[in-house]
């Protein structure tokens, strides 16, 4: 069990700050003992709770590609990942990682929004898309894993929890 977190501020000129993505990662603590990180770009930030499982040292998240084109938050498993990477491998991309969540990331960048068709597993996340500039949040077809979201006046919130909401001074609750 991981958690994720996100902030989007309607205005581009207004920053993130990490104070506020910090208090609305810190709630979920207890999904995600083993670690946590954080991203901002902008009027953007993903925050990350981690419980180690698979690739112990080297799917830290947020994570991002070579390029820093695209970024992820991501809880889950993607019980079929080793086949995605083997033909993401045929397609001519290397992995620095032995984890899923390069996979997703990868898959992304080669398929777009349809690389959900590909996925298997219990899974949410949140991708930021350099290129799009472009938001692409998703979770399993089952809905296994929680993925909650607060739209007010001027930002945009998600989240494994929606007591992560109250620790921001938009949320109206």
């Amino acid at each position: 069990m991981c958690g994720i977190s996100g902030i989007v501020n309607y205005n581009s000129s207004h920053q993130v700050k990490i104070s506020d993505l910090k208090k609305i990662t810190d709630v979920i603590a207890h999904r995600g003992p083993d670690g946590d990180g954080f991203w901002l770009n902008k009027n953007i930030g993903f925050g990350h709770r981690r419980l180690s499982i698979i690739d112990l040292e080297g799917s830290k998240q947020p994570m991002s590609i070579e390029d820093q084109n695209f970024v992820i938050t991501y809880n889950g498993e993607i019980y079929n990942y080793l086949e995605i990477k083997e033909e993401l491998l045929s397609f001519g991309y290397t992995f620095k990682t032995h984890g899923d969540t390069e996979v997703i990331l990868k898959a992304y960048e080669h398929w777009g929004v349809n690389c959900l068709d590909k996925f298997r597993g219990m899974f949410a996340f949140a991708i930021w898309d350099n290129i799009k500039s472009e938001l692409f949040i998703a979770r399993d077809h089952f809905g296994i894993k929680p993925l909650i979201f607060y739209t007010g006046t001027s930002s945009s919130m998600f989240g494994s929890a929606i007591q992560q909401f109250k620790k921001h001074v938009e949320f109206e609750g």
